[in-house]
């Protein structure tokens, strides 16, 4: 199961997830780059992107107006939608148009794999390589991992400090999956502090000693983060 949240009034970019992407919708065109691996559902705050979606044979549902991060969102969808416990969901971003059907792929056999390792709490995420440059970006997160490919610590600040000048940096990829019954976990966790500090929601798992898998892949796709963003993923389908 996908579920892409989508939120018309983003703080940075309000109505980007309607911003026309090559003569589609940025979250129409999201939708369709992964519509074939498996049943996908747009969970929207607002009647006009279901009324979008509907329009390009989308599937979407209406869901509250506050919630505080997509993760919430993608719960209250898959209540609605009565999933069961041990259904995967994998949570793709509405602004991620560029998204590789071969990265939610490899995402989705993983937890599954986890889930039949009877891992008690089954989050993950992707990351790959990024240079020096692009890590100083804010809009780009930053991702340090333990040893067993578990996220450590997320942050839009540059980590790690390159003292030793040795340092290899990976961005995240702004794709997430669950089982549904540790979204359901996830989604009862209290907020945590540093996940208002960075503005992420994934460190409200790290705060409660939840791991987090990481899968490295090769991965050229970029969200739409600003303007310029857009301006660069336009110039793309001319």
């Amino acid at each position: 199961m996908i579920i892409i949240p989508a939120r018309l009034a983003s703080t940075r970019f309000p109505q980007k997830v309607i911003a026309d992407i090559g003569g589609l919708p940025m979250v129409v065109r999201t939708a369709k780059r992964v519509a074939h691996l498996d049943r996908v559902v747009v969970a929207a705050d607002d009647e006009k992107i279901i009324q979008i979606c509907k329009d390009h044979g989308v599937e979407a549902m209406l869901t509250s107006t506050t919630h505080k991060s997509g993760t919430d969102r993608i719960h209250e969808c898959a209540t609605i939608l009565n999933l069961d416990d041990d259904e995967i969901i994998i949570n793709v971003q509405a602004d991620e148009p560029f998204i590789e059907p071969d990265v939610v792929e490899v995402l989705m056999q993983r937890l599954q794999t986890l889930q039949k390792e009877k891992e008690p709490f089954i989050m993950g995420s992707c990351y790959n390589s990024i240079n020096a440059e692009s890590a100083e970006d804010p809009n780009l997160v930053k991702v340090v991992l333990d040893s067993d490919n578990n996220a450590i610590y997320f942050s839009r600040s540059l980590i790690p400090y390159n003292r030793s000048g040795r340092a290899n940096y990976f961005g995240h990829i702004g794709i997430y999956g669950f089982s549904k019954k540790s979204l359901q976990e996830f989604c009862n966790l209290s907020d945590a502090p540093i996940e208002d500090i960075e503005g992420l929601e994934q460190l409200r798992a790290i705060h409660h000693q939840k791991k987090i898998t990481m899968i490295k892949v090769a991965s050229t796709g970029f969200g739409i983060d600003t303007k310029e963003d857009l301006a660069r993923a336009i110039e793309i389908f001319l």
